[in-house]
């Protein structure tokens, strides 16, 4: 359960960096989103990479395949990156070239290359807020659509909620990464997440990884509360 446990650093960088150091020896993966990074830089991933986590870089790139070749080849080159995303709806031609972009920049540099994981559905988005954006019918479906997208793109996973992991496990088969937000412990509010589940729910359902934000970065004690989840789990 340790090594599947991706701990989101949605913070600044003192409070990650402190965070970090609280539970070196206790997850492998430190997850870097959108406001770590936009506020530290690509630094950031370094510096947690040097403390002996593997980085999982959050930044869900979506925009023209030239766009995002460009940039996974910079996630690459960092090192400290071990997975990144990107948007599936963003079309099988921008996944194609974020995988091209990730080989490319990993040859460069001499480090392994980085996993790409297409992100299907956000785990904030339930029916109502997908109608919204002109899709229509379950978020189930929509999910299986990306999924399938994805694994014809090349990549090595997807990122989907709990609900969706054991049909993504299905589609993809029993190596592709399965990585799933919205992962709540027992008796932690569920926020802004609208399709959730304990972490013993999600790895059981076929999940690789499990990321985990504000239950553990909010909490007095962040160690605590990982070494729960892990004994219960």
């Amino acid at each position: 359960m340790r090594d599947s446990i991706i701990v989101a650093l949605d913070t600044d960088a003192h409070t990650a960096l402190t965070l970090a150091r609280t539970l070196q020896g206790r997850v492998r993966w430190l997850k870097v989103g959108m406001t770590l990074y936009y506020a530290e830089g690509p630094e950031i991933v370094a510096r947690l990479h040097d403390l002996g986590f593997d980085v999982f870089v959050d930044l869900k790139l979506h925009d023209i395949p030239h766009q995002v070749r460009g940039a996974a080849r910079e996630i690459a080159r960092l090192g400290g990156g071990a997975m990144f995303t990107v948007h599936a709806s963003g079309g099988r031609a921008m996944m194609e070239a974020a995988v091209l972009g990730a080989c490319e920049g990993s040859a460069e540099c001499g480090f392994d290359t980085p996993d790409v994981l297409a992100v299907t559905v956000l785990t904030s988005m339930d029916e109502t807020a997908l109608a919204e954006v002109g899709v229509t019918g379950p978020v189930s479906a929509q999910v299986a659509t990306l999924t399938a997208l994805a694994r014809e793109a090349g990549v090595q996973g997807v990122v989907c909620s709990p609900h969706e992991a054991a049909a993504a496990r299905e589609a993809f088969g029993p190596e592709a990464l399965v990585v799933t937000p919205g992962v709540r412990p027992h008796g932690v509010d569920r926020g802004d997440q609208a399709r959730v589940a304990t972490p013993a729910e999600a790895i059981a359902a076929g999940a690789s990884h499990l990321v985990i934000g504000r239950p553990v970065t909010g909490a007095a004690d962040p160690a605590a509360v990982v070494d729960r989840i892990v004994r219960e789990g």
